[in-house]
C-alpha cells in the first residue's frame, strides 16, 4: 500500500528550520543534523519500498514533499532528488545483490548519494563524455573528471557515468576510495546549501561487481531512470518555490502602504500577482497530471514529467522575479528569502537539462502526439 505525505511529517520538519535555511545559504552548506533528521523522517528514497527501508510514497506524495522542501530550501529538496535519482535507478537496474546493498543505506542517510554525470565537453550531451572505465582482473578503473555535482563535497557514494570498451557505462564509486579528489564548488549562482563540487577520478579501482546493468545501458536505461526521477522532483520542488514567492509578494502587496495607498490597490500590482498564480496554478496542475501518469506507467509519462519540468522551473523563474521586482529593496538583501529563491530559481531552469533542450524534447513530443487528425 503506497504510503502518503503524512508518513513524513514534512509541515513540521519545514517550520522548525524556515528560520535557518538562509544561514545555510551564507554558510555554503547543510548542517549534517538537519541530514540526520531528514533520514530519520524518512524524507530520503521517500519513494523506496518499505522493505529496502523507504516510505513507500506514491509519485503524487513525492511530489507533495519536494514542493514543500522547495518552498523553503532548495538545497534540502536538491538532497532528496539526488537520493532519489541514484535509489531509482538501482531499484529499476541494479543487481539483487546491488539492491540489498545499497538501497537501504539510501533509504537511512548512511550513505550520501551524488550523481557524477556532466563533464566540460559533455552537459547536456552525455554521449559525448570522456571518462573511461576500464577492466582490470575483479576491478575495474575510473579515470575522468565530473562538474556541478549536487551534494559532491557530502556525497559517501557516487553513481558515475562513463565508457568502457566505448560503451556507455554507470559505476558506484565510494568517495573515499584512493584517488577520488573532491573539488568544492565555492559562492555559485544558486543551491549554495547544497554542497556543489567538481569530483576527480584519478585511476579510482572499484569492484567490477560495482558496475550497474551491463555495458551499453549506461545512458539509454540507468541514466534515464534516474534523470527522470530527478526531473518529476526538480518540478515539483519549483512549484513550491514559486508559490513561496507568490505568498511572500502577496504578503507584501497587502501590508506595504506607499503614501497613502496599499500596493495591493494598484491595478498593476494585481496583475503581476494575477499572472504569477496563475503559472504557479498551472505549473502544479501539470505536475499533478505527469505524477498520475507516472503511477499508471503510462506510455507518455515521461514526455509529461519534461513539460512538468519545464513549466515548474519557467513558473519559478518568473514567479520569483516578479516578487523581487514588488518587494524592491525588500527583496534584495542577503536575508530575504526571496533573493535566495530567485538566485535558486535560474539554476532550476538549467539544472537536469537545460531550458532549450527541454523546448526540444517538448517540441518532438508535439510532432508525434498531435496531428492533422488529432484534437489537441
Amino acid at each position: 500500500m503506497p504510503g502518503t505525505a503524512d508518513t513524513v511529517d514534512v509541515t513540521s520538519f519545514v517550520d522548525s528550520v524556515r528560520a535557518d535555511v538562509g544561514g545555510w545559504d551564507r554558510a555554503g552548506g547543510l548542517p549534517a543534523t538537519i541530514v540526520k533528521t531528514m533520514a530519520t523522517g524518512r524524507f530520503l528514497a521517500a519513494d523506496l519500498p518499505r522493505r529496502y527501508g523507504g516510505a513507500d510514497l506514491g509519485q503524487h506524495d513525492l511530489g507533495e514533499l519536494c514542493a514543500s522542501l522547495g518552498g523553503v530550501c532548495s538545497a534540502l529538496r536538491s538532497l532528496v532528488t539526488v537520493q532519489g535519482m541514484v535509489a531509482a535507478a538501482l531499484l529499476r537496474w541494479g543487481t539483487g545483490p546491488q539492491r540489498s546493498a545499497w538501497l537501504p543505506t539510501l533509504a537511512s542517510g548512511e550513505n550520501i548519494a551524488g550523481f557524477a554525470a556532466t563533464e566540460e565537453g559533455a552537459g547536456s550531451d552525455l554521449g559525448a563524455m570522456s571518462t573511461t572505465v576500464r577492466g582490470h582482473g575483479d576491478d575495474v578503473v575510473v579515470r575522468g573528471r565530473k562538474l556541478w555535482v549536487s551534494l559532491g563535497r557530502l556525497a559517501t557514494v557516487f553513481l558515475v557515468f562513463g565508457r568502457q570498451d566505448g560503451l556507455p557505462v554507470a559505476v558506484l564509486v565510494e568517495s573515499d576510495r584512493p584517488g577520488v579528489v573532491v573539488e568544492p564548488i565555492t559562492d555559485p549562482l544558486g543551491l549554495r546549501a547544497a554542497q556543489l563540487a567538481n569530483i576527480r577520478f584519478e585511476d579510482v579501482r572499484v569492484p567490477r561487481d560495482n558496475l550497474v546493468a551491463p555495458a551499453g545501458f549506461g545512458l539509454s536505461h540507468v541514466a534515464a531512470t534516474a534523470v527522470d526521477h530527478g526531473r518529476h522532483t526538480v518540478a515539483w520542488g519549483c512549484v513550491g518555490l514559486a508559490t513561496a514567492c507568490l505568498d511572500h509578494a502577496v504578503q507584501h502587496a497587502a501590508r506595504r502602504v506607499q503614501g497613502t495607498v496599499r500596493l495591493a490597490e494598484h491595478q498593476l500590482v494585481r496583475a503581476i500577482l494575477g499572472r504569477a498564480y496563475v503559472a504557479t496554478s498551472g505549473a502544479r496542475q501539470l505536475c499533478a497530471h505527469a505524477a498520475r501518469l507516472r503511477e499508471r506507467r503510462a506510455p507518455s509519462a515521461t514526455a509529461e514529467t519534461v513539460v512538468a519540468k519545464y513549466a515548474g522551473a519557467a513558473a519559478a523563474a518568473s514567479v520569483s522575479q516578479d516578487a523581487v521586482q514588488l518587494l524592491g529593496a525588500a527583496g534584495c538583501g542577503s536575508d530575504s528569502p526571496v533573493n535566495r529563491f530567485f538566485r535558486d530559481a535560474k539554476i532550476m531552469q538549467i539544472i537536469e537539462g537545460s531550458r532549450e533542450v527541454g523546448e526540444l524534447d517538448i517540441g518532438e513530443f508535439a510532432l508525434r502526439t498531435a496531428g492533422p487528425d488529432r484534437t489537441l
